[in-house]
């Protein structure tokens, strides 16, 4: 068709619409659908909960993990908390060494929090329940004045932890580290937890889940140690370090 051609066709249909009021113009495209992985929440951008801010200052017990976040992941026993200020053992294993608090890190104010099943506390610590299977988990925090110290405290309480990852075969251990970075300086890292029977190789198995495990924890200036012996696997483990750090 010639260009001249294809003008007057053009504008006849101008004028048509001018006088009908209406133009018929393409219909636009379909917009793409949106690709949604199954199971996958979905993102609201500007509605979420603001980002949280490093912490800063004295300790105190409203920084420690509360008996809540265990009945979020199913523990339906009641839960006893127990608090105290001082120095004492924290993940208390011969791998780790066995120490103090304050012999590793000179820190002798640290709020200790026990999350018991009983009332019943042994050897002198109220944190510590009198049977080992009424413990269901042990928190130790405090604040190292600064971000940097708090930041090597952490790193120092985490590097004590790595022996747990190696152990003689049918001897309980410790999996590989797992990482949750909630915003800048506030961080944690936790390790799961194996029974003796699941270690026959002197490391984690894989492709199963931990029971329980430990925490470093670091928020701004405060970091912590949280031992975990409820016996929570994979998804229930994330949740409460995740609550924990950002908590603390």
């Amino acid at each position: 068709m010639r260009p001249r051609t294809i003008v007057v066709i053009l504008a006849v249909a101008v004028g048509l619409g001018l006088l009908t009021g209406r133009f018929i113009l393409p219909a636009p495209s379909a917009p793409a659908t949106p690709k949604v992985t199954p199971g996958a929440a979905a993102s609201s951008p500007g509605n979420g909960s603001p980002t949280p801010r490093p912490a800063s200052g004295p300790m105190t017990n409203r920084h420690l993990l509360t008996a809540a976040e265990f009945r979020k992941v199913g523990l339906s026993k009641r839960i006893y908390v127990r608090d105290r200020v001082g120095d004492g053992n924290y993940a208390n294993a011969t791998c780790t060494g066995e120490k103090t608090l304050g012999e590793t890190l000179g820190a002798y104010d640290a709020h200790f929090r026990g999350l018991v099943t009983s009332k019943d506390t042994g050897h002198g610590d109220p944190t510590e329940a009198a049977n080992i299977d009424d413990q269901v988990a042990r928190e130790v925090a405090d604040d190292a004045g600064s971000r940097a110290l708090a930041q090597n405290f952490a790193e120092r309480l985490l590097l004590e932890e790595v022996p747990c990852q190696s152990e003689p075969a049918t001897h309980w251990i410790y999996g590989p580290t797992h990482t949750i970075d909630v915003a800048a300086d506030i961080t944690a890292s936790w390790m799961g937890v194996y029974g003796g029977d699941l270690n026959t190789t002197g490391t984690a198995p894989r492709g199963k889940e931990p029971c329980g495990g430990v925490a470093i924890l670091r928020n701004g200036s405060h970091y912590g140690v949280l031992e975990i012996d409820a016996c929570l696997d994979t998804a229930a483990m994330t949740r409460i370090v995740r609550a924990a750090v950002t908590r603390l």
